[in-house]
C-alpha cells in the first residue's frame, strides 16, 4: 500500500504547481501521508530517543532536496532550502510520545511498550498528537519543494525532541541552531486540540502557553510513635500547613488582571498508621504568563515553605527545601499579535470566517516559545488545528459528554482532517511570507 500510495505523491509532484491549487496538492498528498502517520502512531518515541520518527522525518527531506543535518540537540532535525534571497522561515514539529497506555481500541493503535530511563515500565503513545505534527510537517515540506518557482528565500524545517519534557528547543538552541543555521525572521507551527472540532483552526495573538514550573517541595520534621506527638514534629502538619498557605498566592497576591495557577499534584509521606515520619515531599505545578508573576509565584512558594518551618520551630538546618527544575521548565509562548492577526487574516481568507477563530490563551505549556524568546526580531506564531471527529463532537454537544483530553489514553483525532488542514495552513503561511507575488 505505501507503495502505491508513495507513487501518487511522486506523480503529484510531478505535476507543474500552476495546474493545481494548494488545496488539490494537498489532497493528492493525503493517502501518502495518512500511511506515514499510521507509521508513526504506531511507534511512538519518548522524550529524547526519538531515533526512528527523526530518521523518517530527515529521510523525506533529503529525498525533497534540503539540506538535513541529523543528531541537532540530541535527535533533533535541522532541514533547510536555500532558494534565492528572502526571509528565512522556520517551520517546526515536535517528536516525541508519551509514557501513556493506548485505550482507544482503534486497528493501529500503539502496542509500544518500554521501560523508561527511570525504570518505569511503561506503554508509550502518541497521546499528544505529535504524530500528526511531524506528517504535517514531512506534508509541508513537500509542498514547499514542489512550489519552488513561486517562492524566494530560505525554508528552514526543523524537527524537534523532547517537547514534552520542556527540555528539546533548549538543547537544539543550545546546539546552535541560530548559529550553525540561518536564524528565522520568522517561526511558525501548530498544535492539534482536543476542545474543538476536527479541521477548525484556532488562534491566539499575545500569550498563548503559560510558563511551566515543576517545583519539588522537602519538609523535614521529626519523627517518632503516633501514640506521642509532643515527642516529634510532625511533617505531615506542616506540610498540610504549607498547602494551605500556598493557596494565598494565587487568591491574595497576584493581582486579579493576571493569570496564575499553583498546584500541589503530588503529596507524599509516611508508610503505617501509628508513626509520625521524618519527611513529607510535595510536587507542584506552578503555571503563569508574564515573567514578573512567575518570579513572585516562585519567591512565594520559597517564602511561605520557610515562614511554615520556622513558625513550626523547626531549627535552620530543618527548614523546608524548595527545588525548581531548572532542566524542564517551560517559558511561556507569546505570538507576536500584529504577525498572528495577518496570519489569521490570511487563513480565514482560504479557510472562512467561521473556520477560523480567535481563542482565549490556555495554561498548558509548549516550548515553541524559546525559538522566538530572546530575539524579538522573530516573529513568531502557534496556533491549534482542531482534532475532535464531528460526529463526536456534535454527540458531546448534545448530550454534555466529556470528550478526551490532550494526554488522555483514549485520545483520538481525526487525524486525516488535522493533516490536511495543518498542511494546507502552514504551507499557505510559509508561500505568504516568501511569496513573489
Amino acid at each position: 500500500m505505501r507503495i502505491l500510495w508513495t507513487g501518487i505523491a511522486a506523480l503529484a509532484l510531478a505535476m507543474p504547481a500552476a495546474a493545481q491549487t494548494l488545496g488539490e496538492q494537498v489532497k493528492a498528498e493525503m493517502p501518502s501521508l495518512v500511511d506515514i502517520y499510521a507509521d508513526l502512531h504506531a511507534h511512538p518515541e519518548l522524550s529524547f530517543h526519538e531515533v526512528r520518527s527523526a530518521g523518517i522525518l530527515a529521510a523525506e527531506a533529503k529525498r525533497l532536496g534540503f539540506e538535513v543535518t541529523e543528531k541537532v540537540g540530541g535527535t533533533g532535525v535541522v532541514a533547510v532550502m536555500k532558494n534565492g534571497p528572502g526571509p528565512v522561515v522556520l517551520v517546526r514539529a515536535d517528536m516525541d510520545g508519551l509514557p501513556v497506555t493506548e485505550q482507544t481500541g482503534l486497528p493501529g493503535a500503539s502496542k509500544v511498550r518500554v521501560t523508561t530511563d527511570e525504570g518505569v515500565d511503561t506503554g508509550v503513545m502518541h497521546a499528544c498528537g505529535h504524530d500528526t505534527h511531524m506528517t504535517s510537517w514531512i506534508g509541508v515540506a513537500r509542498l514547499m519543494a514542489a512550489n519552488r518557482a513561486n517562492w524566494s528565500g530560505t525554508l528552514v524545517m526543523v524537527g524537534q525532541p523532547a517537547e514534552e519534557r520542556g527540555a528539546g528547543a533548549r538543547m537544539m538552541l543550545e546546539d546552535g541552531l541560530y548559529t550553525r543555521f540561518p536564524k528565522p525572521d520568522y517561526a511558525i507551527a501548530f498544535h492539534d486540540a482536543a476542545q474543538f472540532p476536527a479541521g477548525k483552526i484556532g488562534y491566539t495573538p499575545g500569550y498563548a502557553l503559560a510558563n511551566v514550573d515543576s517545583v519539588d517541595i522537602m519538609v523535614k520534621g521529626v519523627g517518632g510513635h503516633g501514640a506521642y506527638p509532643q515527642t516529634t514534629r510532625d511533617p505531615i502538619v506542616l506540610a498540610s500547613r504549607i498547602v494551605g498557605a500556598l493557596q494565598t498566592l494565587v487568591s491574595r497576591e497576584v493581582s486579579p488582571l493576571d493569570s496564575a495557577v499553583v498546584t500541589v499534584g503530588s503529596f507524599h509521606a509516611g508508610a503505617k498508621h501509628n508513626i509520625i515520619p521524618d519527611e513529607a515531599k510535595l510536587q507542584l505545578t506552578v503555571r503563569s504568563y508574564t515573567d514578573a508573576v512567575r518570579d513572585q509565584l516562585l519567591d512565594g512558594i520559597a517564602r511561605i515553605a520557610k515562614g511554615e518551618g520556622i513558625a513550626a520551630g523547626l531549627p535552620d538546618d530543618k527548614l523546608p527545601v524548595v527545588t525548581v527544575d531548572r532542566d524542564e521548565y517551560t517559558p511561556s509562548t507569546y505570538n507576536t499579535p500584529e504577525f498572528t492577526e495577518e496570519m489569521a487574516t490570511l487563513l480565514k481568507t482560504r479557510f472562512g470566517e467561521a473556520r477560523v477563530v480567535k481563542m482565549p490563551p490556555v495554561m498548558g505549556g509548549e516550548d515553541f516559545g524559546r525559538f522566538s524568546r530572546d530575539d524579538k526580531s522573530i516573529k513568531s506564531m502557534i496556533f491549534w488545528v482542531g482534532g475532535v471527529p464531528a460526529d463526536e463532537y456534535a454527540a458531546a454537544q448534545k448530550d454534555g459528554r466529556a470528550l478526551p483530553s490532550l494526554h488522555s489514553p483514549f485520545w483520538a483525532p481525526d487525524a486525516p482532517a488535522v493533516i490536511s488542514t495543518a498542511t494546507e495552513a502552514l504551507t499557505a503561511m510559509a508561500m505568504e511570507l516568501m511569496g513573489k507575488g
